[in-house]
Parts: C-alpha cells; structure tokens; sequence
C-alpha cells in the first residue's frame, strides 16, 4: 500500500492511501484491492469500497461496491479482510452508475451481504 500521508500509531488514514489495499477472504485469499471510496455527502460516513478484481496488466477487470463495514483492516496483512467471496461479487446486485442513487439498490446490496445499512446502522464510519 502506498503512503501518501503516514499516520503511524493512529487509526486515521488518507483515503490515497486506502486505494489499492488488497482485500482478503476469510481463507487469506486476496480477492482484490480497494479502487476507491464512496462517501455519503450528508452525514460524511464512508458508505461502500469499491473493489476491483479480475483482468491482467489493468485491463478486463471488474469494479464492485461492497458496504465498508464489510471489511475490517488486519494488521496482519496490512490489508482489509472480509467474510465476501469471491463469487459473491460476482452474483451481487447488478451495478450502474445511477445505482447511487437508487436507495432499493442500495437496500438491497446490503440485505445481500448481511450488512446493516450505512443509514440506519453501522455500516459506515
């Protein structure tokens, strides 16, 4: 993980630097990386990663937004690790750009991955 900004002994940390954290399944698998965040404007809570996995050297592979409270940073593997398989990104709720705006899509992707919403739980910082 690149370090834009160093925050040794804190928790905070830039979100440049989240972008390519790789994530891990339950097994210590990496199943991709955080291509960035998404961030609710109201109340400022972090709302999804969107990972990315999949394809060579760049190209081909696949962005999914997963809830950020789906993951939890493991020191371990100075990365996130999360109870989502790879196949569940593969059959998550169908994703577009005016997903975001589609509180349904939304409600439903968090029913689908057994995660409380952002909005009315703790699924966001």
């Amino acid at each position: 993980m690149a370090r834009a900004t160093a925050h040794p002994n804190h928790q905070c940390i830039s979100s440049e630097d989240i972008q390519g954290t790789k994530v891990y399944g339950a097994d210590g698998k990496n199943i991709g990386e955080v291509d960035h965040l998404i961030i609710d404007k109201v109340s400022g809570r972090v709302a999804y990663a969107v990972m990315s996995f999949g394809g060579f050297v760049g190209l081909g592979h696949s962005h999914y937004p997963i809830p950020w409270g789906a993951l939890t940073f493991d020191t371990s593997l100075d990365g996130f690790r999360t109870n989502i398989t790879e196949q569940q990104l593969k059959d998550a709720p169908e994703f577009s750009d005016d997903s975001w705006q589609d509180r349904d899509w939304e409600t439903r992707t968090h029913r689908y991955y057994g995660m409380p919403t952002y909005w009315e739980g703790r699924g966001g910082l």
